[in-house]
């Protein structure tokens, strides 16, 4: 694989490919349109694209031996790789649902923790007279409380993020311009 064209305003990634079939997973049996991108080749496109500025449309050129190129396997190339962004996005969203289905249960359980943890302070408090263990036991129950609600925290405050702006880049790249062409053969 080569390197992406330098004028960024332009939103280009270049790969020069030996073959077509670097693009896509070897032990994918599947037909171009419903392979799996190579592992190499999606983290190449990725990477480049994360460089761009989000702003500008991506257009992706494959560049294959003349001999490897055909119109037909050329727009079959273009679609795989549509289809794969579009499919993986769509993994991502579903990811992020599951995320916020698991905050949402355990905002549920760390509330209820929370809530039996405070009255527990509380109930120790106002019922065992005033001391290091009774003063132990309340900090006790009160840390215990905020902790339980630092999973649910972390997840709706940090955890879906990367996974929102990593799904529109994958949404970016499935709705990138796909070209592929083939260079001239050499003369003999």
């Amino acid at each position: 694989m080569s390197h992406a064209s330098t004028a960024a305003p332009t939103g280009r990634i270049e790969l020069k490919l030996q073959k077509a079939s670097q693009l896509f997973h070897t032990l994918d049996p599947s037909p171009f349109r419903e392979s799996d991108l190579a592992r190499e080749a999606e983290e190449y496109i990725v990477n480049w694209a994360l460089e761009l500025p989000k702003t500008v449309p991506i257009e992706i050129v494959i560049h294959l031996p003349w001999d490897e190129f055909s119109q037909s396997s050329a727009s079959d190339i273009a679609g795989a790789i549509k289809g794969y962004f579009a499919h993986k996005a769509d993994a991502m969203s579903s990811e992020m649902r599951e995320l916020f289905k698991t905050g949402r249960l355990a905002a549920l359980v760390a509330l209820i923790v929370l809530s039996f943890c405070l009255v527990s302070a509380w109930l120790i408090g106002s019922t065992l007279k005033e001391g290091p263990l009774s003063q132990i036991l309340q900090e006790s129950f009160v840390i215990f409380g905020w902790v339980a609600i630092w999973h649910p925290s972390n997840i709706f405050l940090y955890s879906w993020p990367p996974l929102a702006r990593r799904r529109k880049l994958l949404r970016r790249l499935a709705q990138a311009t796909v070209t592929v062409d083939g260079d001239a053969p050499n003369p003999a």
